[in-house]
C-alpha cells in the first residue's frame, strides 16, 4: 500500500485524463501530486522531484514517443503505471519489458486509480524482491566457482583434500578478517602469476 503522503508524478498528453487521474488519487487522500502536461522532459522533471511513482497517460502520440517513454520507464527504477488510449502486441511487449508495473489499455476510470496504483506497488515491490534474490543467487554462484577454483589450485598444489583446502582457506579468512571469497581470489590471482 502507498503512503498518501509519498510523491507521485502523474505525466500525459490529454487533460480530461491527466484530471481523471489526478481527482482518482485525490479523492483517495493522495496530496503530493504533480501533474505536467507533455511527456517531452519528462526525465529532467524526474530527477528534479524524485517521485516515489510515476502514473504516465501516453495518448496517441507518435511511436517514437512511446517508445522514448518506454526507454525511460526501463531506466528507472520506480514503480510506473501507463495509461494507453490503445495499443499493440509490440507496445505491450516493450512496456512489459521495460518493467511497467502496470499497463491499462482503455480502462480509465477515476476510481480504479487508487487500486491500480497499489497494485502497481505491490508489483513493482515483488519484482525487485526477486531481481534482488536473483543477483544474491548469481553472486553465490560466482562465488562458489572462485572458491572451488581456490580449492582446486590448493589441493593441486599442496596435495592435500577438498576438505583440507577449503578448511585453510577458511582459517586464513578468519585470521585476517577477510571472506572466504576475497582469500579464494586472491590464491587464484596468485596462481595465475605462477602459470
Amino acid at each position: 500500500m502507498i503512503s498518501t503522503n509519498a510523491s507521485i508524478l502523474i505525466a500525459g498528453e490529454t487533460v480530461h485524463t491527466l484530471t481523471l487521474i489526478e481527482l482518482g488519487l485525490r479523492e483517495a487522500g493522495h496530496d503530493n501530486l504533480t501533474v505536467t502536461m507533455g511527456l517531452v522532459g519528462l526525465a529532467a522533471i524526474i530527477e528534479q522531484i524524485q517521485p516515489q511513482a510515476i502514473i504516465i497517460e501516453i495518448g496517441a502520440s507518435a511511436h517514437s514517443v512511446q517508445d522514448g517513454v518506454l526507454q525511460l520507464c526501463r531506466a528507472l527504477s520506480l514503480p510506473m503505471v501507463v495509461f494507453v488510449d490503445s495499443s499493440t502486441e509490440a507496445l505491450t511487449q516493450s512496456a512489459i519489458e521495460a518493467g511497467v508495473a502496470a499497463y491499462i489499455i482503455d480502462g480509465l476510470k477515476k476510481e480504479r486509480v487508487k487500486p491500480i496504483l497499489e497494485m502497481a506497488m505491490s508489483r513493482f515491490e515483488e519484482r525487485s524482491r526477486m531481481l534482488c534474490e536473483l543477483e544474491n543467487a548469481r553472486t553465490e554462484l560466482g562465488d562458489r566457482k572462485v572458491i572451488d577454483r581456490a580449492k582446486g589450485f590448493l589441493m593441486q598444489s599442496k596435495g592435500i583434500s577438498e576438505e583440507q583446502a577449503y578448511g585453510l582457506m577458511r582459517k586464513t579468512a578468519m585470521d585476517q578478517n577477510r571472506k572466504v571469497r576475497d582469500i579464494a581470489n586472491n590464491l587464484i590471482l596468485a596462481a595465475d602469476l605462477l602459470k
